[in-house]
Order: structure tokens, then sequence, then C-alpha cells
């Protein structure tokens, strides 16, 4: 900044300083003590002027909110500027955070606030890792949330009615272990605070709901969690019109997010809300930290869109807090605001300071990816005027935040009564309600729903094969829900026993998610996190799961039991030619640890995959990923929904074999018709189907050795990159090219997935040769 410059700005700051000295300035009932910590842009007598004016939270350009109370102290120090006035500075990259002394807060709301930004300056620094800069600016919301609004259980995390969290900007995950902590629960105690970041913790670098408890969802990659917000509220608005009566209500609570920047920027974001606004979901409420600040610097470097206008566009409400750093009064109104609009969810969008109360780092990229260190956070206590030491909380902090998790423990003993008196007045609905939402198990002989075919069967595709599965899954679990990225019709995945989950009609279970994958993945892993016993779908084509693959790397991680139902699983797609024929996805799939890839072969293997991802999902809470053809195929010998439970297993049978051809999906029958050429010239084949290699990999080994011995040559064939089959075979027929636009049929034939070219490979195989003997770029030449 050139020398005239700062040097104007000190003299104002001066002048402010020297004025607030003599008056002791009062926010609107914020009583909240810290400065403002802006340029002093004002005159004394203005600032003093403003002080009886409550701030506005609902779209005011006056950005001179009542910047500093200090109960009992007439040596409180103040400086405000106006929103506009501060944007105009960041957008020239001047702007330039000022010191200012400040006398010490008394005030309890105070020291809550300040108590959590400065566990998480202590544990970032500890650790000499993490961002500060997020938790010191979001402070005030965080504190208002679990001390005074949400309604939630430290002893019953997962109680089905407490109010939901989700922490979008996952980076700044010491806001939520601090909340955590100071709320009274057991998974973060002050040695966990202390190991922040470190081998077996209970605080990791971004929140992960699988090691700690209190936390909903995984974040960290930006724009997912507001994005599983969505999927929270739409699972409460979902089990409220299910379940509630007039006089007896088991669902009502509200789904919390704060996002930044960055997850504003994500395009997933977009996906998401616009779905949300779509759906009017009322009881969603999403705080916009509203800093300017990313990595790169100011976010005018990159990202000048009205953000509020693009969430009306969406159909939300929007709320606009000028002064989220000190007005605690405003953002309390605009919560109270959020909650009076029942039918559109909220975006309150909530200015602030990126690390708060650092003299040099705040307001600056600084803040955001690294510790302040020692002697800036020594600085920054003088400055917000912290008195205590490296990890201390003053007991009446722990007080006021252990009152309000005493009120939600309480308010949890009220929801036991009204449960009690549910269970007398609807016994069938207080049935289902304990099996599917608190109990989270699956009704006996469930199963016995699902379809079951011969050989003799007519042969269909398998997606057709998976409707009729999603249909009787449907008609049996009413905690079955899901649907399409606007592939509906051709997915097959709309359940007959229902209608659409949409805004009025909500107890309905056909997800019209629109085109929007990643989104749709993001929404459906949250509502099988939402531990409330649903089991979530969602589906799309095979390839356009590269659109969401972020949602499914985090539904295997973050242990969400989504089931990922995909069609048109290969080059046998057909006319539409290589940008919708899948060649590396699935192996590609495969390669994500705790992800189960799915892959069948007829009507039985596609009922049976079904039997294991449902009940993966609701007894384990784990993602499974189907891959169903567009093509018909034959129901095959041995198939059945037992044998899919092993992975694999003897399509063709065979004691002593001298070649085994395996084979997943649309090509085991090839493989079986190949096996009828190969024994005409003497080869004894047996054929394996192997729907899933993750399942067969968890086998016995004595099972697996029997099923592929090492001694016997084995070739895998499949449509698909032929890298990963080293597992399992000797030689491979798959495809390492891209596709053609061509009939199916055309396609699998040019590419060669045919009898003659399968027989030819084997016999290959069979003298010796390994390796891949087939990868498709015959048809390119």
């Amino acid at each position: 900044m050139p020398a005239a410059k700062t040097q104007s700005r000190r003299t104002a700051m001066a002048a402010a300083a020297a004025g607030a000295a003599a008056t002791t300035v009062v926010s609107g009932a914020t009583g909240f003590a810290a400065p403002s910590l802006r340029p002093a842009a004002i005159a004394p007598s203005a600032a003093a002027g403003q002080a009886g004016k409550a701030s506005s939270s609902t779209g005011s350009t006056n950005g001179v909110s009542a910047a500093v109370s200090a109960v009992g102290s007439a040596a409180a120090l103040a400086a405000a500027v106006s929103s506009s006035s501060r944007k105009q500075q960041v957008r020239q990259g001047k702007s330039k955070l000022t010191r200012l002394a400040t006398a010490t807060a008394t005030d309890v709301e105070t020291e809550c606030i300040n108590a959590i930004r400065f566990l998480a300056v202590d544990a970032i620094n500890k650790s000499k890792s993490g961002h500060p800069g997020a938790p010191m600016g979001q402070a005030p919301i965080g504190y208002l949330l679990m001390a005074e609004e949400m309604q939630y259980n430290p002893a019953d995390p997962e109680w089905a009615n407490r109010d939901r969290f989700v922490l979008s900007s996952g980076h700044g995950c010491m806001l939520q272990y601090s909340l955590l902590h100071l709320a009274g629960y057991k998974s973060v105690s002050m040695d966990d605070i202390k190991q922040f970041r470190q081998w077996g913790s209970k605080t990791p670098g971004h929140p992960e709901n699988f090691e700690t408890e209190g936390i909903e969802v995984t974040t960290g990659p930006l724009g997912m969690g507001i994005s599983n917000a969505v999927g929270l509220a739409a699972a409460e608005a979902h089990l409220a019109a299910v379940y509630n009566k007039p006089d007896m209500t088991l669902i009502d609570h509200y789904t919390y997010t704060i996002a930044g920047d960055g997850c504003m920027q994500e395009g997933i974001s977009h996906e998401a809300c616009a779905y949300a606004g779509h759906l009017g979901l009322g009881k969603l409420i999403a705080f916009y930290d509203d800093n300017g600040i990313t990595i790169d610097g100011h976010t005018d470097l990159s990202f000048t869109e009205d953000v509020g206008k693009r969430f009306e566009a969406y159909g939300w409400q929007v709320l606009t807090v000028t002064d989220g750093n000190t007005d605690v009064a405003a953002i309390r109104k605009a919560i109270e605001e959020a909650k009076a609009c029942t039918d559109k969810p909220t975006l309150i969008k909530v200015k602030t300071i990126i690390g708060y109360g650092s003299p040099n780092k705040a307001d600056s990229h600084d803040a955001h990816g690294a510790p302040l260190g020692a002697e800036e956070g020594e600085a920054t206590r003088k400055q917000l005027g912290w008195k205590y030491g490296e990890f201390e909380v003053p007991q009446q902090v722990y007080d006021t935040f252990r009152k309000h998790a005493a009120a939600g423990a309480a308010k949890q003993a009220e929801w036991n009564k009204t449960w009690a008196a549910y269970q007398e007045k609807e016994p069938e609905l207080a049935a289902q309600f304990k099996r599917a939402v608190l109990d989270r198990q699956l009704p006996d002989g469930w199963a016995d729903a699902l379809p079951k075919l011969t050989p003799d069967d007519k042969g269909k595709a398998t997606r057709l094969h998976s409707q009729d599965c999603i249909n009787a899954i449907a008609s049996t679990l009413p905690e079955f829900i899901g649907g399409s990225a606007d592939l509906a019709p051709s997915n097959m995945t709309l359940m007959k026993c229902t209608g659409d989950f949409l805004k009025g009609s909500y107890s309905e279970r056909n997800m019209r998610f629109g085109i929007r994958e990643f989104g749709m993945g993001a929404v459906a892993n949250a509502i099988s996190l939402d531990k409330t016993g649903l089991i979530p779908y969602c589906a799309t084509f095979t390839i356009f799961s590269d659109y969401m693959r972020g949602a499914i790397r985090i539904a295997a991680l973050s242990q969400a039991g989504t089931i990922f139902v995909t069609t048109h699983d290969s080059i046998a797609v057909g006319e539409d030619g290589p940008t919708h024929q899948p060649i590396e996805t699935l192996p590609s799939l495969r390669l994500i640890p705790d992800l189960t890839v799915m892959r069948p072969a007829d009507g039985n293997e596609t009922a049976g995959a079904y039997k294991y991802a449902v009940e993966r999902s609701k007894l384990h809470s784990r993602p499974t990923f189907m891959a169903f053809s567009r093509q018909a195929l034959p129901n095959l010998p041995n198939s059945s929904i037992e044998n899919v439970q092993k992975g694999a297993y003897e399509v063709v049978e065979c004691a002593n074999p001298t070649l085994i051809l395996i084979g997943t999906g649309s090509e085991v029958s090839i493989c079986v018709d190949a096996a009828k050429e190969l024994e005409s010239t003497g080869a004894k084949v047996r054929v394996v189907s192997m729907p899933s290699c993750e399942v067969f990999r968890d086998q016995p080994a004595i099972y697996k050795n029997a099923l592929l011995p090492k001694h016997v040559p084995k070739m895998s064939v499949e449509a698909a990159c032929t890298s990963g089959w080293g597992e399992f075979a000797d030689a491979y027929v798959g495809i390492d090219v891209f596709g053609a636009s061509a009939p199916g049929d055309t396609c699998m034939d040019k590419f060669g997935f045919n009898v003659p070219n399968v027989v030819s490979c084997a016999s290959r195989c069979l003298a010796g040769e390994r390796g891949v003997l087939s990868n498709g770029s015959q048809a390119k030449h």
C-alpha cells in the first residue's frame, strides 16, 4: 500500500480510537465486546450515533454495525467501516487490517465466542498445521448454533430428532471440534483438541463422521457439505411427512450448514442448492461465510458474481448480516427470520473477516491455511482481550454450552414421551418407525420378494431385471427412496407403488434429481448418513458416473450406504458412440477402497446384487455400485441370489478344467457359448461368472483357490479395460480403446466380444500365451 494511503488510514483510526476512548459504543443488544477490526471510515461521532441502531439482517448496505460493547469498561476502543467501502478496498487489492487495542472482555457471550477462536488458534499452532482463519471468523455463528439454537443431546449423538449441522468449509474443522468439546461430546476431549491432525486422534484435518461422534457427514471437498445438507433436509421432510400426526410430532428438526466462498464456486453447490430450492426445503438454513478470501487471495481475482441473487433465482430466501464478526444479534435475528420462512430454504449471507482478531494476518490468505504462529497468537490474545492461556477455557463458557446441551437432553426426554404415546395411538406406523428408523433393521423375509428365474425364462436386459427388483423392494421396504438424473425411462428406476418426492408431496419416494449427477450423489449419501434407516439409491448411465465420481468416493470413505444404479454399461450402448460408452469406468471404480462394484449377468444375479446392496446399505452403511446392460441377456445355468453373495461362482461346472474362462455381465453368456466350442476340441473348460471382484476377494482362501486353482490357466473376458484382471487371470480379452457409433451388437462384434474371438484367444491361452490377447484395437485398423 502506498505510504500516503497507509498514513491516511492510520490517522483515521487514531481519530476513531480517540473518540471511542471517551465513549462506550453499545450495539443493539448484541452483548459482544470484541472490536470490528475494520479500518475506520467514519467520524467518531458518527460511530457513536450508530450505536443504538440494530443492524439489519435483510440486506442493508449500511455496514456500520455497532462494532463494540465492553460491559463495565470505559476504555472500549472501536472502529467500523461500511461494507461497500471495504468491498472497494478489497477489489483494489489493498485492504489491510489495522491494529486496535481493546479493553478486556468480561461478557460471557464474548468469552464463549473467543473460546472457540482460541481453541482453534492453539490447536492449529500446536499441530503446526491447519486453517485458523475460518473458525476465527465463523465463531459467532457456531456459538449461536450450539449454545442457543440447535437441539441436540451429547449423550445420544444419533437421536433421530436432533438438529443436523454440516461444516461445508471442512478445512475450518477446529470450529466444529471446539463446539463439540464445549457442548460436552465425549468424542472430543481437551486431549483430542491438543492432538489435532495427529495420528489416531479424533480430530482429523477435516471432519470425518466415522471418526468423531457428533460429525454428521465427512466434508473437505468444497461444496460437498452444503450438498449433503440438502440430503439431510430432504430426509427430514420425507420422514416428517410419513410419520408425523396432527397431535404427535416425531420428526421436526432443522439442518444447518456453514459454507464458504470455495463451496459457492464449486459446481456441486449449484446442482444441490438448485434442487433444494425446487423442493422448497424450509428447514434448511445455510450460512454463507462471505469473507472474500481463498488460497489465491481476495476472491475478486476470480469470483465476482452476486451469490445472493443466484440463490434467490434458485428459490431460496436470502438474508444478509453485514457484520458477522461482532453483531451477534443480527445473526440471531436472521436465524429467526429463516425459521419463519417455512416454504423455502434460507441462505444467510454473513460478512466476516477471515482470521478475525489477528492484527497482522486477518483479512488475508495468510490466515487461511497456515497456523498463526506463537507470536501472532499472543498478539491476537491482546487484540481480543483474551486473558487465558493456551487451551484454557473459563468455566462459565463450559457452563453456557452445557446448559444448552442439557436443554437438548430435556427435549429428547419430552420426545420420548411423545414416542411412547405414539406407540399407543399408531401401533402400525410405530412398529415401522421402530424397525426402519430407530433399530435400522430389515424385516424378516424381505428378500423373498426378489424375482427368481430359470434358464427357460426369456432373457432381457439386466436394466429391466433391475426395474423388477426396485419395484419388488419398494413394495416391501418403505424406507427405500431414490431416483435418477433425468434418465428414469432409460435407467428403469421409477417405483410404481409411490409418487414423486416434490414440494407438497414429501411422503412420496421417487426423487426427481434432474440432470445433476454430482449433486444427486451427495444428496443420496446424506440420506444414508442421516442415520434414520433410509436406503437411498440414485441412477444414471454408467459413463456419467464420472460426473459424480467425487460423491462415489466420499460414499466409500464416509461409510454411506448409497446404492449407485447405472445402466448402459459397455460399448453395447451402440449408436450413441464413444461419448456414452464406458471403457475405463468400471475398472477405475474397482480401485476405490470399500466400494463394491456389481456387474450382473442375468436376472438372478441382478436380484442377488440388490439383496447384497440393500443389506450392505441398511445393516452396514456401505455403498454399492451397480452396472446393468442395455441389451437383452439370457438367463444362465447355476445363477442364483445365493451365488452372487460369493462374488464369483461356476456357471459351467467342470471338475478338472484345463482352462477357466472368467466373465462379468454381458460377457458371461459369450463365455458359455465359447466353452461349448472349446469342449468340442477336447478342452475341459470351467466358466466362472464374477459379478463382484470385491465380494469374491473377501471369500475364504479355500473357496477362492478351489474356484480358480493357480495351476490352471485362466482368461478374463470383459467389455472394459483389461487393467486389474491380473489379480485373477493370466490372459485377458477386453477393450483398451474408445468405442464407436454403430448398433450395439455390431460394436460388440467388431471389438472382439464374440464367440470366435474368445475361442481363438482361449486357444492361444491354452498354448501358453499370457497377458492381453485382445484389446479391441483390431477394430481401429
